[in-house]
């Protein structure tokens, strides 16, 4: 099914992930992260992002706990006025697909066309066997899921019956703001993922990079999913997540984590990295702070002021 939401061109768009999950700092409450919204608002940022998940659980059994996505989301959608809204990305098997695609038009609504529908097959088992929610066959009911979603959401109408999902005589109404929906963005790195957002999605996104180079490689697969699936690539907007972490003029605060691949530096060499993911024809760059608080994303709005004024530092280097 033919996208019908087409990059526009133009500068690259910056977005930035709200924290949900629980750090050693302390689960964030909601006034927290309504007040980084309106902070990232102000800064001039393009779009906040939420992730979707239900818990983190690691091999020795500890968890980690997060607020849920689209609660948090309705409610910025409310708070905010400018801001586009992405989801990062919505776990299809933790929704019913048919109400999902009502739930994103109505949010669509209340953002007055804000929504970013991002849309995933999702990845940590722990989660599915705590909430009950099967893991098998993950990919297989994300391709059934995206045919349901994308089918109702640009033209209002589906039938379709698959092995996991069906929908008959499926419909939307009312259609919200936008008359084709708010755009689709799939999160894909796996080939077969891969040539499903080059069918389905307006936008695709990967993650986690930090120096610039670390994308290329998997930009020049997205590309030829698109060929292979008889789409020109100029057609899908090109998304990435990039951890971040920037410093403060005493030179503290841009710690990068062992083993985690960041974009890290001053303002001046935040600003540098993120040009030259531009030139590599990404559209919209969503960051992830390391850590987020406001103090740090001052920070990195200082270096999203010097990216848009075409400062360029000529003694620093970004981290290769």
């Amino acid at each position: 099914m033919a996208a019908e939401h087409e990059p526009s061109g133009g500068a690259m768009k910056i977005g930035l992930v709200l924290p949900l999950a629980e750090y050693p700092s302390g689960q964030p409450s909601y006034t927290e992260i309504r007040s980084l919204a309106l902070q990232a608002e102000d800064s001039g940022f393009d779009s906040v992002w939420v992730f979707d998940h239900l818990l983190f659980r690691g091999q020795d059994g500890a968890s980690e706990g997060i607020w849920e996505s689209w609660t948090v989301l309705a409610a910025l959608a409310e708070a905010t006025e400018r801001v586009e809204l992405g989801s990062f990305v919505m776990c299809t098997a933790f929704r019913n697909p048919a109400v999902l695609a009502k739930m994103a038009v109505t949010l669509d609504e209340v953002s007055r066309g804000r929504l970013i529908l991002g849309l995933g097959a999702g990845w940590h088992q722990p989660e599915f066997e705590a909430f009950g929610i099967p893991f098998e066959s993950r990919v297989d009911r994300f391709e059934e899921a995206l045919q349901i979603i994308v089918g109702l959401l640009r033209t209002g109408r589906v039938d379709f019956t698959g092995r996991h999902h069906w929908s008959r005589a499926g419909e939307l109404r009312p259609r919200g703001p936008r008359p084709g929906g708010p755009p689709v963005l799939v999160g894909a790195n796996r080939p077969r993922t891969m040539g499903l957002a080059a069918r389905y999605a307006d936008l695709w996104n990967s993650c986690w990079f930090g120096s610039p180079s670390g994308a290329v490689e998997v930009l020049a697969r997205v590309r030829e999913s698109c060929l292979g699936e008889g789409r020109d690539p100029a057609t899908l907007g090109i998304t990435l997540g990039v951890n971040v972490s920037v410093e403060g003029e005493d030179g503290r605060g841009g710690e990068a984590p062992p083993g985690v691949d960041v974009l890290t530096g001053s303002p001046g060499v935040v600003a540098r990295g993120l040009r030259r993911y531009e030139a590599l024809g990404v559209s919209h760059l969503v960051l992830n702070l390391n850590p987020h608080h406001r103090e740090a994303q001052s920070r990195l709005g200082a270096a999203l002021r010097l990216y848009r004024s075409g400062a360029r530092p000529t003694t620093e280097k970004v981290n290769q």
